[in-house]
């Protein structure tokens, strides 16, 4: 007997993979999930709690990723840093649809290359962006004021208490050891800032500049090219957060500074502001589920075989729905 097809998520037992199952539980009660992880007690754990799913562990040195030949998924998700690429071979070979978020701008060229040599194969949603994608998202849902836009400016603040498990902590250091440098677009050139250029202060929500740096990042040419923006940058303060200035637990804050003209022709400035009191993590999940039901089909129009990127994907209302729903505070303020 041939085992019901399930989304295999990769590092489902973690935090961003474990929150992305319960939120896809939430959506879609019946949808079958398969939560792969090192420590099959742990996944068990997760499967029996979330219901309608079960438990494996891989081998991420293998191209079956140790699976049973006879097992069947609807989708591969990798949510923690496969550096071998199984996880993408494996959803490749099968024709599944699969999504990453860990490979980051400066690994992304491996993961690109080897979509594109099978372009044909299924959709591939690439998704190393700042919370998934989901600062990108918002950000094209601020933009919607705008006629024209001549500068975006992010400012993250993510909290020490906040980076994440050991898979999330270990992506931030592989990251950083990969380039200090900064990405920016700069008068519609994408430019590197050496790191020596790249410091700078950003602004926590209730005004406390927190030192940081402009970083190179996904964002900055998903941003740009979807606005046509000449002028973008991302700016990342790792530190405390204003909630635990209160004596709070830690939360995520992302600032978007917004110039350009408006309807009219006339000039506009805009600054939102995107914050859960509960971190990173429930933002970084919510865009991986929304990622999954778009690649399933489960919303909106089927998506092609090939490559794409979130900002391409989703409907705006509906992801400020969605933020809103899991208690994201996404609001426009004044100086």
């Amino acid at each position: 007997m041939r085992r019901s097809t399930s989304v295999l998520i990769m590092g489902g037992s973690g935090q961003a993979g474990a929150d992305t199952a319960t939120l896809l539980r939430r959506w879609h009660p019946a949808l079958p999930l398969t939560i792969a992880g090192r420590d099959l007690a742990r996944a068990q754990r997760v499967a029996d709690r979330l219901g309608a799913a079960d438990a494996v562990t891989i081998d991420l040195a293998r191209d079956d990723l140790g699976l049973p030949p006879d097992r069947e998924h609807s989708a591969v998700v990798a949510t923690l840093w496969d550096k071998h690429l199984r996880g993408l071979g494996y959803a490749q070979d099968r024709g599944l649809p699969y999504l990453s978020i860990s490979s980051g701008l400066v690994d992304i060229a491996p993961e690109i290359v080897a979509s594109a040599q099978r372009a044909s194969a299924a959709p591939i949603l690439i998704a190393s962006h700042y919370m998934a994608g989901l600062g990108v998202l918002a950000t094209l849902d601020a933009a919607r004021a705008f006629d024209r836009i001549d500068t975006i400016r992010l400012g993250a603040v993510l909290d020490e208490q906040d980076a994440g498990g050991p898979a999330g902590l270990a992506d931030l250091e592989r990251w950083s050891t990969a380039t200090s440098a900064g990405l920016v677009r700069r008068d519609g050139v994408f430019t590197w800032i050496a790191e020596s250029d790249a410091a700078t202060e950003v602004p926590s929500v209730d005004g406390t500049l927190l030192p940081g740096q402009i970083v190179g990042i996904l964002d900055v040419p998903s941003l740009a090219l979807a606005t046509g923006a000449p002028n973008v940058r991302f700016d990342l303060a790792i530190g405390e957060s204003a909630s635990r200035r209160r004596g709070e637990p830690a939360s995520t804050e992302l600032r978007i500074d917004l110039a350009g003209t408006d309807r009219t022709g006339t000039p506009l400035v805009t600054r939102h502001q995107l914050v859960h009191p509960e971190g990173q993590r429930p933002l970084t999940a919510l865009a991986i589920a929304l990622g999954v039901e778009r690649l399933l089909g489960l919303r909106g129009a089927p998506v092609p075989p090939g490559i794409h990127t979130p900002e391409a994907l989703h409907d705006l209302d509906y992801v400020a729905a969605r933020m809103v729903e899991i208690g994201a505070v996404f609001r426009r303020v004044e100086d």
